[in-house]
């Protein structure tokens, strides 16, 4: 790298995330400067499709002007007020009505925040206020998935079960408890069927839930689909049974709508896609399509009466953050619902999800292809040493890392989780750009393959 280009400077100055800083001290970024629909373009001229919606976010693709201009009339209006000592705007009580009306369950209130990392970490610290509030502080616990992500604060890293949110931070916190990732690929054993599956996985988890005591658990936090964990779609039966059990030991269930909220599955939320009832909801990025930060934290009355209660023993809600409900943020999230809703983009969602999740399924006939797995617009592929036996790579390979290398040298930037290739393009790409997302992808499937062949 010369010492005054873009790539230089940010090497010099920036911390990345999801990243080996070493080696970026030496390879530099890729450096985007703009962006329309589904296409980015790099400082060099190149142009990408953008298959990962950034990190799962920009539903609404790049250069949508109806939320620059609510953003621009907002910062004239009323750059900011908070949501504390009992202030309120138009824009943070239009925005929570609109998100009771829509929300997948019955929902009581809305508590706002800035990331789907601080709205989890929020319902974690809610979860405990509860329980308090019910006379039960022994419950405590908080039970999630194996690598499920749901965050980077110190809460949500533990709750996450994946080793890099852990290594090296001194995580995960004490009760903070792993169960089986629900995926029927890699998980079940051999003649195993779907349905036995999901049921000795539930057996398991209930063997925990007694062993810890159902007296000591809070909640059980669970993304409708595991997405960071490499796009993985619980089997059928498998939320049913988990939501009976957690009824049964009287446990409340929180759902991680981060990446599945705002259509992305062909509903709404993913909880519908799933059938998924839980006492608490969070979202996030696609809320308003990360044009702006912005997260909220759905309640359920249940909830919410026992916190209510609880602030005025106590004589305040003591929970708040500077920018929760911020105006600009909330109209602009506001305009992204009237943007979801006025061009139905759930119905568009479900329309396009043959060509794209179809597309992909035709790639299982490659020799590096195990999995296909999704729903709607969102999409794992998973890259395995034998198909005929399922073997993995070894680690030291990162085969996931290289195709997605060479995938980004023909225009096409998704993301490797492990060896599995993520896909979450926004939910304006066409049929046509499916098409030319499959063939770039493809050609990065044969790449890589005689990549290894030449190894």
């Amino acid at each position: 790298m010369k010492p005054d280009t873009l790539e230089a400077r940010d090497a010099r100055s920036v911390i990345h995330g999801l990243t080996n800083l070493k080696r970026h001290l030496e390879l530099g970024p890729t450096v985007i400067e703009r962006g329309h629909g589904v296409w980015v373009v790099d400082n060099h001229g190149r142009e990408y499709i953008e298959a990962m919606s950034g990190l799962w976010c920009i539903a609404l693709g790049y250069g949508e002007q109806r939320l620059a201009a609510v953003a621009a009339r907002q910062m004239e209006q009323l750059a900011y007020y908070p949501l504390t000592s009992h202030k309120s705007h138009p824009s943070a009580i239009e925005l929570a009505e609109k998100l009771l009306a829509i929300a997948p369950a019955p929902m009581s209130r809305v508590w706002f925040a800035n990331s789907g990392s601080e709205a989890n970490d929020c319902a974690v610290r809610l979860a405990w206020y509860y329980w308090n509030a019910m006379g039960k502080p022994g419950k405590r616990k908080l039970l999630s998935h194996h690598l499920a992500y749901h965050g980077n604060t110190i809460a949500t890293a533990s709750l996450s079960g994946v080793n890099y949110t852990h290594e090296g931070f001194n995580l995960p916190l004490p009760g903070f408890l792993h169960v089986a990732c629900p995926h029927y690929y890699r998980g079940a054993r051999p003649g195993e069927s779907e349905t036995a599956f999901a049921q000795r996985l539930l057996a398991d988890i209930e063997a925990r839930i007694v062993a810890e005591g159902a007296d000591t658990i809070a909640a059980f936090f669970t993304e409708p689909i595991i997405a960071a964990g490499g796009v993985i779609v619980p089997p059928a039966g498998y939320f049913d049974g988990l939501q009976k059990l957690l009824r049964k030991y009287d446990i409340l269930l929180a759902c991680d709508e981060v990446v599945t909220g705002f259509a992305r599955t062909g509903n709404m939320f993913g909880a519908t896609t799933m059938n998924i009832v839980p006492d608490m909801l969070v979202c996030a990025k696609a809320l308003s399509s990360a044009y702006i930060p912005i997260s909220a934290l759905m309640i359920n009355e249940r909830v919410f009466q026992a916190i209510a209660r609880q602030s005025d023993e106590l004589g305040v809600f003591g929970l708040t953050m500077t920018y929760c409900g911020h105006p600009v943020a909330t109209a602009v999230a506001r305009e992204a619902i009237r943007i979801y809703e006025d061009e139905d983009f759930p119905a568009r969602v479900r329309q396009l999800e043959a060509p794209f999740l179809g597309g992909l399924r035709k790639l299982e006939s490659h020799p590096l292809v195990g999995e296909v797995r999704g729903r709607g617009l969102l999409a794992g592929v998973e890259l395995v040493r034998d198909k005929t036996t399922r073997e993995p790579f070894a680690r030291p390979q990162k085969i996931g890392a290289i195709c997605a290398g060479i995938a980004e040298k023909h225009g096409l930037i998704l993301r490797a989780i492990g060896d599995t290739l993520a896909l979450c393009p926004p939910l304006v790409i066409s049929e046509t750009e499916i098409a030319e997302l499959l063939k770039r992808l493809r050609t990065a499937l044969d790449e890589t393959a005689a990549t290894l062949s030449r190894a």
